[in-house]
């Protein structure tokens, strides 16, 4: 679905920026979990499943809204393959910012680990307990991740080029915003400026 303003719909825009941060620290924690044991793998790993469950929670908000306040038309210059390549990245975003969490919830049901997000609050298994699907699982688990991390820095490159190559707005519209242009000035204010003019 099209937008016919050129920004994306505010409440998009903020979800969009948290998310982002969410993303990030995901990635650094997961970074940090691979070469890190003892006491700080435990305090990471804390972090690290209630981050995903948050990450999975935002997206099921995030698509609904983004299918009912579409996308701002992309510049008309842009070639049709860059086109389908911008919508397609997007798909991806979408289906793995979905898949992640839920494939690491999956994973953890079937290795028999609780899932805490925090307050005391544990999340009940979405799969059997079987530790060879929860092998499988995590080897899709971390693919998937590595994927998403080259996604991700090619998504960067793009609002990159687009933001500081281009300049045609296309990160502004995730951003800041487009500046309302000024409303022309229409009769009425011809006539308050005559006014204003004469002696009196």
């Amino acid at each position: 679905m099209s937008r016919a303003s050129p920004d994306f719909h505010p409440a998009l825009r903020l979800l969009h920026w948290l998310m982002a941060a969410l993303v990030l620290a995901m990635l650094f924690i997961g970074v940090f979990m691979v070469s890190t044991s003892g006491p700080a793998y435990v305090t990471l790993l804390g972090l690290h499943r209630p981050i995903g469950i948050a990450i999975l929670a935002l997206v099921l908000l995030r698509l609904p809204l983004r299918l009912a306040t579409g996308a701002p038309a992309l510049p008309e210059d842009l070639a049709p393959a860059q086109k389908q390549i911008a919508w397609g990245s997007h798909v991806l975003l979408y289906a793995t910012l979905f898949a992640l969490p839920l494939i690491g919830w999956g994973m953890l049901s079937a290795g028999g680990y609780p899932v805490r997000i925090g307050g005391g609050i544990v999340l009940p298994p979405i799969l059997p307990h079987d530790l060879a699907l929860y092998a499988v699982l995590r080897a899709a688990h971390t693919a998937i991740a590595l994927a998403f991390f080259a996604l991700i820095l090619l998504h960067l490159a793009a609002a990159l080029m687009h933001g500081l190559v281009r300049r045609d707005g296309v990160l502004r519209s995730m951003t800041t915003g487009h500046r309302r242009p000024a409303a022309p000035p229409t009769a009425n204010d011809d006539k308050l400026e005559e006014n204003a003019t004469l002696p009196t």
